[in-house]
């Protein structure tokens, strides 16, 4: 497969850069794009490609310039990377300092580009169209629009452009990340049975309280436990999906195309004062509303008596440790959405292509934008999917054997082998998904599945099975797009008001359930009264605008 992708496309951009430096004091511009074009069709390699890119590397990476996957790609493509750098929490304001001052490199392979930046960058001529070297060169790109519509749709701005390609990873139970674990050893042995609706949950969680499940005749137990400001671990947002949809991003719900906000609505006071109930009660954590995952994850590994019965996280590794001996996390399964009073009972939904990382901006010439793009459209085929996180053949990876099946039954494509699980704090053979990649759901299926999800290697397994069993499918059949185009004076408002609003929000979420807030009619008032001052109307104005702009075109 690679020399049939070498042999058709890779040796294009390779006689590029001579035309660079012969041409560039002599010669218009047509004639260069003319012997650009030229060189990307005869089959020819003469010189090397020079190509200043902007990375996020993984701490993880010993190396960049070293690694596998670097000096892979360097080799198949004829290209010498020049990496602007920039790493954690810095990385966006390096990228910012980058653009202001115009000292940016061609190409942005990890860019985390918004929307409103890809408008405004695009506005301006510092971002390039992607368009036409899509049609030309992007056979990887044009396969990800066939196979997947919205893709297409969700990264083109409203002025008609593509600025800019998001690292897509089709994570089937990110796509379903709220979720909560429950003891299962604690039902067994209270003889109880898998809740299906908040009744029933109270009851449960009433009897962990009570009945002394870990055995130890202490009344020590945490019937429902989580953390704030982590991944789907305030529990708050499980329970509320039993009265109103709350996928704690934006807090919207949709209906017949319009959206509404649910943190106003009259279930939401009805969610508030059934977790009031559970917290006064002491059946939730007084914790899981300020302890960050740290915190939680030693409750959930400290030596003794395990003491957590249910625990809101979006995989159980955030709570009890997954290392070889440490077996605690197998006694929890998850829980399918509660059904509330009304009969609701939705999943929280988490599908989204995220931010552009890879652009070509003005300062890129005709051969390094070619060459980019060409990069770009290699960077979206399965080969790199699997080289990206897992490195060349052979070290962590191998190819299916006959007899390994993969998530769904078929002949396993790929086998990942017990070295990669003895990865230690460094590695230089992969690139931890740095750049752009497209791990689609039959990619990330296709691996060989071990017969026990418990097992060591079966993590994945395990959160496949139990987001295919109790989450898919069971989100609102309208729900608002977690990232959406807007214009740029829109989306800078919007992201102001979106901040006051979900602060507003999460701060009187905590204090209604924890009882600092009485939920009295008057409070209630008082408290959606406080949306008019956050300026409400106008916030649910600008969205509803993106999305007639985006969606009823």
């Amino acid at each position: 497969m690679v020399k049939k992708f070498l042999k058709l496309q890779a040796s294009a951009v390779l006689v590029l850069s001579l035309l660079l430096s012969a041409c560039s004091n002599s010669g218009s511009s047509a004639d260069q794009e003319k012997a650009a074009s030229d060189a990307a069709g005869n089959g020819k390699a003469a010189g090397i490609v020079q190509l200043p890119v902007f990375v996020t590397p993984s701490s993880k990476i010993e190396n960049l310039e070293t690694n596998s996957v670097t000096k892979y790609i360097e080799d198949k493509f004829n290209i010498k990377f020049k990496f602007e750098v920039a790493q954690g929490s810095n990385a966006g304001d390096k990228k910012k300092l980058l653009l202001a001052s115009g000292d940016y490199p061609a190409v942005f392979l990890s860019g985390d580009l918004t929307q409103a930046e890809q408008i405004e960058y695009g506005k301006q001529g510092v971002l390039k169209p992607l368009n036409d070297l899509i049609e030309k060169y992007g056979v990887e790109i044009k396969k990800a629009f066939q196979q997947d519509p919205e893709l297409k749709k969700s990264i083109t701005a409203p002025d008609g452009n593509i600025y800019a390609l998001p690292h897509i990873n089709e994570c089937f139970h990110c796509w379903y990340s709220q979720k909560v674990w429950i003891n299962t050893t604690w039902l067994k042995k209270l003889n109880l049975q898998m809740p299906t609706t908040t009744e029933e949950y109270y009851q449960i969680l009433k009897a962990f309280k009570t009945q002394d499940p870990n055995g130890n005749g202490k009344q020590d137990e945490i019937p429902l436990s989580g953390a704030d400001k982590t991944w789907h671990g305030n529990p708050a947002h499980f329970l509320m999906n039993a009265f109103i949809y709350d996928n704690d991003d934006n807090f919207f719900f949709m209906k017949d195309g319009k959206v509404g906000l649910s943190a106003n609505q009259p279930e939401w006071r009805k969610g508030l004062e059934y977790m009031n109930k559970l917290y006064s009660e002491g059946l939730i954590d007084k914790e899981a509303f300020t302890q960050d995952n740290d915190a939680m994850a030693q409750v959930g590994n400290r030596q003794g008596d395990n003491i957590v019965g249910v625990a809101a996280a979006g995989h159980i590794g955030m709570y009890f440790s997954l290392a070889k001996g440490q077996d605690r996390h197998k006694e929890y399964v998850t829980v399918a959405p509660l059904k509330g009073p009304q009969g609701e009972a939705y999943a929280g939904y988490y599908k989204a292509y995220g931010n552009g990382q890879f652009a070509i901006t003005n300062k890129a010439t005709e051969v390094q934008a070619i060459a980019a793009i060409k990069l770009a459209d290699y960077l979206y085929s399965e080969e790199h999917a699997i080289m990206n996180e897992y490195g060349p053949e052979g070290k962590y990876w191998r190819k299916g054997q006959p007899g390994e099946v993969d998530e769904h039954g078929r002949q396993a494509k790929y086998f990942l082998k017990p070295e990669y699980f003895s990865i230690g704090s460094t590695q230089n053979d992969t690139w931890e998904q740095m750049g752009i990649t497209r791990r689609t759901r039959d990619i990330r299926e296709s691996w060989a599945v071990p017969s026990d999800p418990l097992s060591d290697n079966g993590y994945e397994h395990r959160l496949y099975l139990e987001t295919a069993k109790n989450y898919e499918g069971k989100q609102p059949k309208e729900t608002f797009p977690l990232s959406i185009f807007m214009e740029t004076a829109d989306a800078k408002e919007a992201a102001q008001l979106k901040t006051q609003m979900n602060d507003y929000i999460r701060s009187n979420m905590a204090q209604f359930i924890t009882g600092s807030k009485k939920l009295t009619d008057a409070e209630w008032d008082h408290y959606v009264k406080g949306f008019d001052g956050l300026k409400l109307k106008r916030y649910l104005d600008i969205y509803q605008k993106a999305y007639d702009t985006s969606f009823k075109k």
